[in-house]
């Protein structure tokens, strides 16, 4: 288990950050403006991980074909721009790990599925610090998660090898694009689970159930 260890990339949401209540909120503004019933929080949380489009499908029951579809998720985002900060905050233990690999000179940084649009007022207003060295969003490279195409480009960053990098993440495609690019994985099973979803599928290299059992992994590929 000997590496050089350069950095540490996260996924976003349900993995470094818990964005679900704020999902919650807005999803069910926008169901009680068309006059429905609101959802349930976990509900909501479950699906927190698959995006707006999957947010839509979930909450109406309709999909792409349906000529309301994109309408509501374009009325959906506008709703999560407006309040994507207010109850969002890193996962316990996560503002500990970061100070912790700040102090072993090892960066961080974040690979997300969230567009630009939305992770990057979210980062500015959260300030973690030290501040991420590389985020890599859809609209930085042509081929999103689960394609290594995000690593790829973090590495490249980050002035390491992709071998160089452990990448966290709470749903499948996150350990298949680290898994792809020659990451060392570790799935969190504290993040945004479907039901019925056995993380033991996805085949990570560790799996952790808090974000405070990850140093100890990390350690673990420092000791020559």
């Amino acid at each position: 288990m000997s590496h050089s260890i350069h950095a540490v990339m996260f996924d976003l949401d349900g993995t470094l950050l818990d964005t679900a209540p704020d999902f919650v909120v807005v999803v069910n503004q926008l169901l009680s403006e068309q006059q429905q019933p609101n959802l349930a929080d976990d509900v909501i949380r479950a699906g927190v991980s698959n995006g707006s489009k999957a947010l839509i499908k979930l909450a109406f029951g309709i999909d792409e074909t349906d000529s309301q579809f994109e309408p509501l998720r374009q009325r959906l985002l506008e709703l999560y721009l407006a309040h994507n900060c207010v109850f969002t905050k890193p996962f316990p233990g996560i503002t500990e790990l970061i100070q912790t690999l700040a102090d072993n000179n090892i960066a961080w940084g974040i690979a997300t599925n969230k567009p630009a649009a939305y992770t990057l007022p979210l980062m500015a207003d959260l300030n973690m610090q030290p501040p991420p060295a590389s985020v890599i969003c859809p609209d930085h490279v042509r081929n999103t998660k689960p394609d290594p195409e995000p690593l790829f480009l973090a590495s490249t960053q980050l002035g390491c090898t992709p071998q160089e990098i452990i990448y966290i993440g709470d749903h499948k495609r996150d350990i298949d694009c680290g898994r792809s690019a020659g990451c060392i994985t570790i799935g969190v099973t504290y993040g945004y689970l479907e039901k019925n979803e056995n993380p033991l599928n996805w085949n990570a290299d560790h799996y952790v159930d808090s974000a405070n059992e990850i140093w100890p992994i990390i350690q673990k590929y420092l000791q020559h």
